[in-house]
């Protein structure tokens, strides 16, 4: 049964997230269309709902020829450009310029620009550049040099792959991490156990689970290069005021992080932490406030590895669903329910 006040709802913002949900018809024109059709936007008493398209044609109504309710949306078709120019970046031998992808994609240099940075959050040269060093530290751990790891991921030198790096350099990879050491500590919290890891930088890894093992391997695979170090001691004040935030969502731990993402995974993650315990964002909403797409913020929430003190749970799916949560939605529930009581909204 549909509920119509929520159609028109997002009928009004044009919600893409609806679209296969239903369809709308307007009577004066006796055509139907998909909610995030763009044409201009109808009386509330002069649209039915369907939930099926041929209900509508059912109903005597004709199919939108520019929303094309029966067939792929726009926003899908170039979702699809969009993952087509990703494929051919990824398989290139060679580096692509901007005009030379949308010559083989079939679009305009500035509407690719676009469309891949709203779905990806980045530039299709930033895109190849991550690829590419993606490979080189797959290869690294393997080869038998920086140099030759570095012309087979794609680059001309080594000069490249050690610009832009991250808390340690291809060399540090290649030996497996030698030089990094990070520290961790456990503990049983409200929510099971919870797992905190740092550099000497500060947390890098803030993670919940029900078996200690189940997290001891969840932090290999995401720093695998590093040497994993038990400090129960050194990080006991870390772990305690966390604690303490679950507890009492308004006294947030002031600790420092050290966290690791490309520059839109950095630019999601801070404005994450920009909203208030007892508030939450749409999807939508933050992408829209960042100039971006919500399936790249959901990326980015998704490969957040500070939960807690980077709120990722903060942010819900349309309607206020709190859709999914790396560490289970009802953790995801229960900090929310947690926050929203201490701040009495």
């Amino acid at each position: 049964m549909l509920d119509f006040d929520h159609c028109w709802q997002a009928l009004c913002d044009r919600d893409p997230s609806f679209d296969g949900r239903f369809v709308f018809a307007v009577h004066s024109t006796r055509i139907f269309c998909r909610p995030s059709c763009p044409a201009r936007r109808p009386r509330r008493e002069g649209v039915s709902f369907f939930s099926h398209i041929h209900e509508a044609e059912a109903a005597g109504f004709r199919a939108c020829r520019r929303c094309s309710p029966q067939g792929k949306s726009p926003a899908e078709q170039l979702d699809e450009l969009v993952i087509a120019a990703c494929r051919l970046l990824d398989e290139s031998v060679e580096p692509m310029t901007l005009e030379q992808l949308a010559a083989r994609i079939g679009l305009s240099s500035s509407h690719l620009a676009r469309a891949f940075k709203a779905r990806t959050g980045l530039t299709p040269r930033a895109w190849a550049a991550a690829r590419r060093r993606e490979r080189l530290e797959m290869q690294l751990p393997d080869a038998e040099s920086v140099l030759g790891a570095a012309l087979d991921a794609g680059y001309g030198s080594t000069r490249g792959a050690y610009q832009h790096t991250a808390a340690i350099s291809p060399a540090q990879r290649r030996r497996k991490g030698a030089g990094e050491t990070l520290r961790y500590a456990t503990s049983p919290c409200p929510l099971g156990l919870l797992l905190v890891a740092a550099s000497e930088k500060g947390i890098c890894a803030l993670l919940f689970g029900d078996e200690r093992q189940a997290l001891l391997e969840e932090l290999g695979a995401r720093f695998s290069a590093a040497h994993l170090l038990p400090d129960q001691a050194g990080l006991g004040e870390w772990l305690r005021s966390i604690i303490i935030q679950l507890g009492e969502p308004t006294r947030a731990a002031q600790l420092p992080l050290d966290l690791r993402g490309t520059a839109f995974q950095q630019q999601v993650w801070q404005a994450l932490r920009s909203i208030p315990p007892g508030e939450t964002r749409r999807y939508g909403e933050l992408a829209a406030s960042l100039g971006s797409h919500p399936r790249a913020v959901a990326r980015a929430c998704a490969s957040n590895p500070v939960g807690l003190l980077v709120p990722c749970h903060r942010v819900v799916g349309a309607n206020q669903a709190l859709t999914g949560y790396r560490w289970g939605v009802e953790r995801k529930a229960a900090l929310l329910d947690s926050e929203r009581d201490e701040s009495g909204a």
